[in-house]
């Protein structure tokens, strides 16, 4: 049985709250959907690079504060954290092919973003931390899962920046006794995610009529796992998760992007003729698989949507808002002009 649950914190601080996955968390938050967290006031730092979106957020909650900023900024921090009680950090660089490209902004954001926030967290008081990462961090397995302790070993520039920031949570908790749990998950999927991700841009370019790039031979293997499940999971961490520990959260879905490809052509209504094989990606990972039975053991986790029934939802939502999938896409860009960049993971 899960242990119970610590005093709910009523007021939290989100870092990249307007990203795909920090928006979805703070959405279901303030509807309701996060048990214990009703009343529960909510802050959301972003510094809306071409990730974050504003209007991924409910304008006028009254239990929403917005403000624009960066987790970097060491000032605005200190200045905003004090009467927070908790922090989930989920602001990062994420996408892989962008870190090949430049590692840089990702060294910035995620390594140093992030100790920036945890030492401003020590100074203004605010005990309670969950470092949102990624199941990246542990490279590539060709059998079995990784559980928690599996050793780091990332193999792009993203996945160091993540693991990086993993063991800066760790120093912050064993040096300095703040309360950081750290959850790492497998590939999200689901709706405003950015199409510059794989599901996403496959589903745009073929809604569009146009070719969807696929790596290699395709058989690259990942877990995918719904938004919405991914949140309930950070949201069990935070009200129940133990300190210094870290929790994988896997969907259990098991897919080779080729199957993806093949999927998303059926529910788009295309044909294998769209699909174009390009250069696989330097470094790409063959295969990721998590272990989550420590969440499913110590917190009562189980992922809800099925994975059949949330590419179909997904598929349909992008479908039904073109306007927002295509001012992302198409951002700085002519109109129509296709984004020639590569898959996610």
């Amino acid at each position: 049985m899960p242990p119970p649950s610590p005093a709910t914190a009523k007021k939290l601080l989100v870092t990249g709250g307007a990203g795909f996955i920090g928006s979805h968390f703070v959405r279901t938050l303030l509807h309701g959907g996060h048990e214990g967290h009703e009343q529960t006031r909510v802050t959301v730092l972003d510094r809306l690079t071409y990730a974050g979106n504003r209007d991924n957020l409910p304008a006028r909650h009254p239990r929403l504060e917005f403000v624009r900023g960066d987790v970097c900024d060491g000032p605005l921090l200190r200045e905003l954290l004090p009467g927070h009680d908790a922090v989930v950090h989920f602001a990062a660089e994420s996408h892989v092919d962008r870190s090949v490209e430049s590692g840089a902004e990702f060294v910035r954001t995620n390594v140093l973003g992030t100790q920036t926030l945890l030492e401003a967290c020590l100074s203004s008081g605010v005990e309670r931390v969950v470092h949102v990462s990624t199941d990246e961090v542990y490279g590539s397995i060709a059998e079995g899962a990784w559980t928690e302790e599996w050793p780091l070993s990332p193999n792009s520039p993203y996945a160091a920046s993540k693991a990086s920031s993993d063991l800066i949570a760790r120093s912050y908790w064993r040096t300095h006794g703040l309360n950081v749990s750290i959850t790492r998950c497998s590939n999200n999927y689901g709706p405003y995610q950015h199409p510059e991700k794989l599901i996403p841009l496959f589903v745009t370019n073929l809604l569009e009529g146009l070719p969807v790039p696929l790596y290699g031979d395709g058989r690259n293997v990942r877990e995918w796992l719904h938004v919405d499940d991914h949140c309930r999971a950070v949201a069990l961490v935070l009200d129940r998760g133990r300190a210094g520990e870290v929790y994988n959260v896997g969907g259990g879905e098991e897919q080779t992007n080729l199957h993806i490809t093949e999927r998303l052509l059926d529910l788009c209504g295309a044909t294998s003729s769209s699909v174009r094989r390009v250069p696989d990606r330097k470094g790409h990972d063959l295969r990721y698989a998590l272990d989550s039975t420590k969440i499913r053991e110590e917190l009562g986790y189980r992922p809800r949507v099925p994975f059949e029934q949330g590419l179909a939802d997904t598929v349909d939502w992008y479908r039904a808002r073109p306007a927002w999938w295509k001012a992302m896409k198409y951002a700085g860009e002519d109109t129509g002009q296709q984004r020639q960049g590569g898959t996610a993971s």
